[in-house]
């Protein structure tokens, strides 16, 4: 990649990323509100907020955050298979998303009913309480990806060695 495209591509990868972290870190106090509050209002609003902010934020914002990072890792050195801090983050990313969007099926449920009835709390209570773990999961996961990308611990794979020593010019003795 050329420094200008390196640079967007990063940009664009960090934005998302960020931003994912932050609407996943929003999305967890509204799912705690909608699981503990006493007032019919507001559980509807928590749900309702909870459905369009993870259809309209955070799942674009995922998506963009894994082909960012997927380009970035390709456009430049580190690789996608190079080093283990990076294949960490692909294995963390991928499930993330697929759990995400399978996630959001019962979000959307969920904000149907309270949109439609008044919740009680026995109402969904179990599906309410999985919305909680499930955000406060994604941010743990979130946090762990996003301190990798700061330290980047060492460490390269067989690939990464393999694609050093066969950078290396051969000596003539």
């Amino acid at each position: 990649m050329t420094p200008g495209l390196r640079k967007f591509a990063l940009t664009a990868h960090v934005v998302s990323s960020v931003g994912w972290l932050g609407a996943v870190a929003g999305f967890l106090p509204l799912a705690i509100v909608g699981l503990t509050s006493q007032d019919v209002q507001t559980v509807r609003a928590a749900y309702l907020g909870m459905d369009l902010t993870g259809w309209f934020v955070i799942v674009p914002l995922c998506l963009a955050s894994l082909i960012t990072g997927v380009v970035q890792s390709l456009g430049t050195t580190w690789g996608l298979f190079r080093h283990y801090w990076v294949v960490a983050k692909l294995v963390m990313t991928v499930p993330a998303t697929i759990l995400l969007l399978l996630h959001m099926q019962p979000i959307s449920h969920i904000a149907h009913i309270a949109a439609e009835t008044t919740l009680s709390r026995a109402d969904l209570r179990g599906p309410r309480i999985e919305v909680v773990v499930q955000a406060g999961a994604a941010l743990l996961v979130l946090l762990v990806a996003t301190v990798l990308s700061i330290y980047k611990p060492r460490g390269m794979t067989r690939d990464g060695w393999r694609d050093q020593y066969e950078q290396r010019p051969v000596s003539q003795s």
